[in-house]
């Protein structure tokens, strides 16, 4: 029988673990058999437990389009946040007080607002009419209204708007651990600031970076608020897709399907990608 004190961890993280598993847990396993169960259009569900939601998932080309494209806006939000959120978190680790604070709070400010209220500010800009195309006609530079709105480009804009402050926090952590010390030390023997940068700062920050873009991709990669204002109904993302699934055509199963596939995808990708990083991070680090 184990000892009090090896039981005391396990005691302690129970509470965490039943409300982790009442919020998180049952709701996914609740999703994940209405997954298998049969619908007819005229009826609704019926009885009896089926593939074919899945069958239809996985077979028709249009969920493979709606898949493509929501992992395509995925890992570019995730890219531009990494090439926007790791220079600017390194540039405001190196601020003085009180710009350091000041530059901080405005990077993160996007958080304080509601991301419906930010989309359609977005919506406002990119529109034929909007601010951009005004000010580009204005200075000559486009002939004609530019399509920003209802388009990947402009969901990805907007979605890296959403995301960039969360690159920032985890790049800004990272940071964090770096002993100031260690790079006088090395300026102080002669290293120029691209070996520093190289060799001290970049591998400080790499899983600073590989948390973020964990974070980032699956904020893009879920989104549904962002596309569906953004997107319209004409770009379909595979949130929009199960919400059209669940309170358009009422078809739950197929609904739950779409989710647990894309649910599936992310975890892939996501620990495909942690495996390949940390890989080369060891060997960078060496």
């Amino acid at each position: 029988m184990a000892s009090p004190k090896r039981r005391a961890p396990y005691l302690l993280s129970l509470p965490a673990l039943l409300f982790f598993a009442a919020l998180l847990v049952t709701p996914l396993a609740m999703i994940a058999g209405l997954s298998f169960q049969a619908f007819d259009l005229n009826t609704g569900q019926i009885g009896g437990l089926t593939l074919g939601n899945y069958a239809d998932t996985l077979g028709d080309p249009y969920y493979h389009t709606i898949f493509l494209r929501t992992v395509g806006i995925g890992l570019a939000t995730t890219a531009i946040c990494i090439l926007i959120g790791a220079p600017e978190a390194y540039f405001l680790s190196r601020m003085r007080a009180p710009w350091r604070s000041i530059f901080l709070i405005v990077t993160l400010s996007p958080l304080l607002i509601s991301v419906v209220v930010r989309t359609l500010g977005w919506a406002l800009l990119f529109g034929r009419n909007g601010v951009i195309n005004q000010v580009l006609a204005a200075l000559g530079l486009a002939s004609g209204p530019i399509p920003m709105l209802y388009t990947v480009q402009g969901v990805v804009i907007a979605l890296v708007h959403v995301a960039v402050p969360f690159m920032v926090i985890s790049v800004w952590a990272a940071l964090q651990r770096l002993d100031p010390k260690v790079i006088r030390a090395a300026s102080s023997l002669g290293a120029s600031e691209l070996t520093i940068f190289r060799r001290i700062v970049l591998p400080q920050i790499v899983p600073g970076i590989l948390s973020g873009s964990l974070i980032v991709f699956a904020l893009a990669a879920s989104a549904f608020a962002t596309p569906a204002i953004i997107g319209g109904r004409q770009l379909k993302v595979v949130a929009t897709a199960t919400y059209d699934e669940f309170l358009g055509t009422l078809n739950w199963p197929l609904g739950a399907a779409i989710a647990i596939v894309l649910l599936i995808v992310n975890a892939a990708i996501m620990l495909t990608y942690n495996r390949i990083v940390e890989r080369r991070y060891a060997r960078f680090a060496q």
